[in-house]
């Protein structure tokens, strides 16, 4: 799911050197957290929230294959 998030997000942003994706596990949910330069934000986040929804709809189909929860959360590097 970690290079999953790191591959879409590095495609879109501008600065792709500053993405991070930190990955907590625990017994039934995975929480990735996306972290990006704060002047890519927007494009990671899209209008109205858009490619933000593609990316969780992405990895939630992903994960249904494992049986876990999958929390994708989206923060700027200064956060």
């Amino acid at each position: 799911m970690k290079e999953l998030i790191e591959v879409i997000a590095r495609a879109l942003v501008d600065r792709p050197d500053e993405v991070v994706v930190t990955e907590t596990e625990s017994d039934k949910a995975i929480v990735l957290e996306l972290r990006v330069a704060q002047s890519d934000m927007g494009k990671v986040i899209g209008k109205q929230g858009r490619i933000a929804k593609a990316i969780r709809a992405v990895v939630k189909a992903a994960a249904s294959r494992e049986d876990k929860k999958v929390i994708v959360e989206i923060s700027n590097e200064e956060a």
